[in-house]
């Protein structure tokens, strides 16, 4: 009895679904992205005055991404400090269609989807209003943007 009562209670329908990471309907598997990737791009737009390319600007962007889809994000502009961000990719399953998201550490239980495009050595990654943050003022307070990003696999 006891058991059973085990089992009835582990397979609660309130269970998180699993990440997908691969399988049909998905654009790529998620272990492709696995490597090292620099920045030819990286631009912040606040969609009202503010905007900026990090690399454009002389500052850097890398990203090293695991084959689980663990990633971690340094982001070095010319004028201050860099700082990394970390999460994890996956494909999220919305009304039959799979989208790119990922799941930030720094917000655990939430997730943004993007637009993204894998070709052999190219990786491109798209966020509308709100996807990202950027400290626009270098203040300190980082404000919601959009974000537009193209890397090359190093």
């Amino acid at each position: 009895m006891v058991l059973i009562l085990f089992v009835g209670f582990s397979c609660s329908e309130d269970d998180p679904d699993p990440l997908v990471k691969e399988g049909e309907g998905v654009s790529f598997k998620i272990s492709e992205l696995a490597g090292n990737w620099e920045a030819t791009y990286a631009n912040f737009n606040d969609g009202v005055q503010q905007s900026v390319n990090v690399v454009g600007d002389g500052g850097t962007v890398s990203i090293s991404v695991q084959s689980s889809g663990k990633f971690t994000l340094t982001i070095d502009p010319a004028d201050r400090a860099a700082y990394t961000l970390s999460g994890e990719m996956f494909w999220e399953l919305f009304e039959g269609k799979y989208y790119f998201a990922i799941a930030w550490d720094d917000y655990p239980g939430d997730w943004d989807t993007y637009g993204v495009t894998l070709a052999a050595t190219t990786f491109t990654i798209s966020g509308g209003v709100d996807s990202a943050e950027y400290d626009f003022d270098n203040d300190g307070s980082f404000e919601a943007c959009s974000l537009g990003m193209e890397f090359v696999r190093v």
